[in-house]
């Protein structure tokens, strides 16, 4: 092979690294009312992909047409190189490879854990060996559960045993929808770091459907948003929840994240320091299992500007910063302001007062000043 064909190879690869959904169908929920999905989206066959917006907008639908699970849909999916559905063919749900995880864990309850794993296994065209199953007990750190029937789990032991099971069957596509919406917060926040891992662990990719900001930031590459059945947008998290002209219906919770590298430990006063490409920021030391990166979210109502620095505040992130856009908030005593910092964005909620009395607008260069304790992870 020459080098041209080398390089034939390398595009062809890369153009088939991709999920292509083309989806259109409607249904009536409740009487008097209509719904109709229509969806056109090039997502990354790698990596987690959320789908996100509020309820009714058309997610889970979504999901169920990549599963095939949906009636009456005209379309068409390719699911990194392999056509599933189009005009001609429509791949029964058992003949797609896919993995679904839904809000409920769906245990067989006269199975134990380990059997619920072994019927994946058994159902699996590609049976995994006892290497693979140890690595997915292990991620989803279920080994003191096996011998338990579903009834002895925690909700969030459950959850981790049927996304355990989802994996175990060897998927090209992980389906997942709110999988945690059915748990408390403290369950919730003891499965997240289990599914973190289980993204850096295996190549599948991840469709995973939520309207919950805090599952999303934690956890996706790309995000698209769903609003009234449509795709309005798409792209890497970062700058999608940078941006102020969309209707994310998150409120007071809108922020930009941030991809951090931690790069020093203030053990005295319990501090880290990490680096973006926009200077550094100090934060509460986390637990981070050693990982030298960190994703952070900085939420608006925590951003204040000035247009001098300020060397006498308790305050200890201060970054210098351009503003690249101002728009009017929902409550009318606000502005929105978004900041280009190095190659990075920031969001800031001010009143309409400090917007005026400062000359805030766009092109000006001012100083950001972020509390350290509102950093959230």
């Amino acid at each position: 092979m020459d080098s041209n064909d080398e390089k034939l190879g390398e595009s062809n690869a890369a153009r088939c690294d991709v999920i292509k959904a083309r989806f259109q169908t409607s249904y009536q929920p409740r009487a008097n009312d209509h719904f109709e999905l229509n969806v056109d989206i090039d997502i990354p066959g790698q990596g987690v992909t959320a789908i996100f917006g509020e309820s009714g907008s058309g997610k889970t639908t979504l999901l169920r047409c990549i599963a095939g699970l949906e009636s009456n849909v005209t379309g068409r999916l390719r699911v990194n190189g392999e056509l599933w559905q189009d005009h001609k063919i429509c791949l029964a749900t058992h003949k797609r490879s896919l993995g679904y995880v839904f809000q409920e864990a769906y245990l067989f309850e006269h199975l134990t854990a380990f059997g619920n794993l072994q019927y994946a296994i058994k159902r699996s065209v590609q049976p995994a060996n006892s290497d693979f199953l140890e690595q997915v007990i292990n991620v989803m750190g279920i080994e003191c559960n096996l011998s338990q029937l579903p009834e002895q789990l925690s909700g969030g032991e459950r959850q981790r045993v049927a996304i355990a099971r989802a994996l175990l069957t060897r998927p090209k596509l992980l389906l997942m929808d709110e999988p945690l919406a059915s748990l408390d917060t403290p369950r919730k926040l003891e499965i997240l770091p289990y599914l973190e891992r289980m993204r850096s662990s295996f190549n599948i990719p991840i469709v995973y459907v939520s309207h919950a900001v805090d599952e999303i930031v934690r956890l996706a590459d790309h995000v698209v948003i769903m609003q009234s059945g449509k795709n309005i947008a798409q792209g890497d998290i970062a700058q999608l929840f940078s941006r102020i002209d969309l209707p994310l219906g998150i409120g007071n919770e809108v922020g930009a994240i941030l991809e951090c590298n931690i790069v020093a430990r203030d053990m005295k006063w319990h501090l880290m320091r990490v680096a973006f490409d926009g200077g550094n920021l100090w934060l509460p030391i986390v637990d981070n299992s050693d990982n030298s990166t960190l994703r952070v979210r900085v939420l608006a109502n925590d951003v204040s500007l000035t247009l001098t620095p300020h060397s006498d505040s308790s305050i200890l992130n201060v970054l210098s910063g351009q503003i690249v856009e101002v728009v009017n908030d929902q409550a009318p005593a606000m502005a929105l302001v978004r900041l280009k910092v190095g190659e990075s964005y920031l969001l800031a909620r001010i009143t309409q007062k400090s917007l005026q009395s400062l000359s805030l607008i766009k092109g000006k260069s001012v100083y950001i000043q972020i509390k350290s304790a509102a950093i959230v992870r």
